[in-house]
């Protein structure tokens, strides 16, 4: 039986290797997800997302175990729900700060000039906005789809969709403070 390490040099010309490398160690690496996150959906994708990484990354292993990936492939895992658990508190404060969701999410009634948004001022914003950006922002935020799917979506590069939904964002920002300082 081939170690990992040998599976990872031969997985850089054989996707079977690779193959290999995941049965042995998918199960752990998803177990390792469970811990973390509570949730078994979510634990999936961290799960292909930590393999998806190791995939790209496998010319770059380095044997430091005596033949084992594992050490690697937690790593990997740590990092994937690190970057996981950031882009999601990134748009959870974009969002707030916008005051988009945070009082249609709860069903609460908001008492902060962001209820201007709500009542149609959002809706006045967005169409103040160049189409393609408009398009970006809606299928980000509302849609909730990834920057990869987005760029596939709209035909443009993960780089180009991000620029896009950050210079929409910027926009709306702007004209919520705007509109805040006009009802002060």
């Amino acid at each position: 039986m081939k170690t990992d390490a040998e599976l990872l040099v031969a997985a850089r010309t054989d996707a079977g290797a690779f193959r290999e490398l995941y049965d042995r160690h998918s199960q752990a690496i998803h177990r390792f997800h469970v811990s973390r996150t509570r949730d078994r959906d979510a634990a999936l994708d961290l799960t292909a997302e930590t393999f998806a990484q190791a995939w790209l990354s496998r010319e770059r292993f380095r044997d430091l175990a005596n033949g084992s990936a594992a050490p690697w492939l937690y790593a990997i895992a740590r990092h994937v729900i690190g970057a996981s658990v950031r882009k999601r508190q990134l748009e959870q404060s974009a969002s707030e700060r916008l005051g988009v969701l945070s009082g249609v999410d709860r069903g609460e009634p908001s008492t902060e000039p962001s209820d201007v948004w709500l009542e149609g001022g959002l809706d006045d914003a967005l169409s103040d906005l160049a189409p393609d950006v408009r398009q970006a922002i809606e299928l980000r935020v509302v849609h909730d789809l990834s920057y990869a799917e987005l760029a596939e979506t709209i035909g443009t590069t993960p780089g180009a969709a991000r620029v896009r939904v950050h210079r929409g964002l910027s926009a709306l920002r702007n004209r919520l403070l705007k509109t805040k300082e006009a009802t002060r």
